[in-house]
């Protein structure tokens, strides 16, 4: 058997399994997410305190609402229901802990790219951008489990 005949024999069966993927993805993320946003609402308090220290502005209001914004966010990604609109609330949280929390710690973009924040954030924008997969509430109610295809234009 030859080189190519196993590349394209691989390519075919892995091609098969490429629903895997997005569903991993959005239910380790979902998962994440569910349980940072029911713990975080559980203790606004010492949330609104650290967003205090942190210079956010109107720290109650933000704790709440990015509490209920991961929660939340977490249940669609995990049902693949509004997978890509719930991408874009998220990677806002993600982009402000980025911005606040993590700040301090950024010394070069080796260290910058390892936070799990960018981990998440790069899962946010896969999403926002490849859908939710085949196996997803978004898929079976309005069939948009792959990208859209389009026509090729008419020839002459």
């Amino acid at each position: 058997m030859t080189l190519a005949l196993l590349r394209t024999r691989f390519l075919a069966t892995a091609d098969r399994f490429r629903w895997i993927g997005p569903l991993a993805l959005r239910l380790s993320l979902g998962a994440v997410f569910i349980k940072s946003g029911w713990g975080k609402l559980h203790d606004l308090d010492s949330l609104t305190k650290y967003f205090g220290e942190l210079g956010i502005p109107f720290a109650g209001f933000n704790a709440a609402l990015s509490s209920t914004t991961e929660l939340v966010g977490g249940t669609l990604l995990f049902l693949g229901l509004l997978t890509r609109l719930a991408a874009i609330p998220l990677s806002v949280v993600m982009s402000v802990a980025i911005l606040t929390a993590r700040r301090p710690d950024i010394d070069g973009p080796l260290t910058f790219l390892s936070f799990i924040e960018v981990t998440y954030l790069s899962g946010f924008l896969w999403l926002l951008l490849a859908g939710p997969g085949k196996v997803s509430l978004d898929a079976l109610l309005f069939g948009r489990h792959a990208p859209a295809q389009r026509a090729a234009p008419p020839a002459g």
